[in-house]
């Protein structure tokens, strides 16, 4: 579904992907993980051509998009929806209206329509009550759930999540984990997930990828990926706590 093929891509004299190649298969909960400045969300961007690479071709269903014309583009793109770190809401709309904004902007479909299926989506999403509120009354997690409701209202293909545990409580994230799961269970939807939260990637993920100076270092199901070798991923697990002796296994929650 989404395919790198030799990647790069330098900003600001830095090499950020390195020659980086890997695939997203359909259905699949994508999680790219690394530290601060490895390149997760310049890959992410690189799958909706918000960054075009260097060098290497990104496909999209086996068709490549660098030098898509505007119209092409803007096919592929309605393939996806997107939950950015922020939740990116607008402040003055209420939530209906936000979650109602990419209808109005990019479909023909009258009020009635765009009401019902904006009720469908606050309603997936236990987002009922907090229809005519407005962001700023809404905790992080509620504000997490209503840029998830805009992000699949038009019914995509893919969703590409950035960060979406960050700046939560515990309890918070692990519902924004079921949450992501449940897409996929209830929707069908292929997810690629931007993370720094190890405790989701191994919760979520049907793979996990790690970036390590514009370098794959790691693409494996969870379970091999805490029993990795490579040196770079042990040391983030360590770093969080997390052990190939640990039951993790039963955390689990994207089979």
């Amino acid at each position: 579904m989404i395919r790198f093929e030799n990647i790069t891509k330098v900003l600001s004299g830095k090499t950020v992907l390195d020659n980086i190649s890997f695939e997203v298969g359909e259905g699949e909960t994508f999680v790219i993980v690394g530290l601060s400045g490895a390149g997760k969300s310049v890959t992410l961007k690189h799958m909706i051509r918000l960054m075009q690479p260097d060098a290497g071709s990104v496909l999209i269903d086996g068709e490549p998009i660098n030098h898509l014309s505007r119209g092409a583009l803007q096919t592929i793109r309605s393939k996806f929806g997107v939950l950015f770190q922020s939740a990116a809401l607008l402040q003055w709309m209420s939530v209906k209206d936000n979650v109602a904004l990419p209808l109005r902007e990019h479909t023909k479909m009258s009020e009635q329509e765009i009401d019902t299926l904006v009720a469908e989506k606050l309603r997936l999403l236990n987002l009922s009550d907090a229809a005519d509120q407005f962001p700023a009354d809404l905790s992080g997690g509620m504000q997490k759930r209503a840029g998830l409701a805009r992000a699949i209202v038009m019914d995509p293909q893919i969703v590409l999540y950035d960060e979406p545990t960050s700046g939560l409580d515990p309890v918070t994230s692990r519902r924004i984990d079921h949450l992501i799961v449940d897409m996929r269970r209830e929707l069908g939807i292929t997810s690629v997930v931007v993370t720094h939260d190890l405790h989701s990637a191994l919760a979520i993920g049907s793979r996990i990828m790690m970036l390590h100076g514009g370098k794959i270092v790691e693409n494996a199901t969870p379970a091999a990926f805490i029993r990795s070798k490579d040196p770079t991923v042990q040391s983030f697990l360590e770093s969080q706590y997390i052990t190939k002796k640990g039951q993790w296994e039963t955390g689990m929650i994207h089979e």
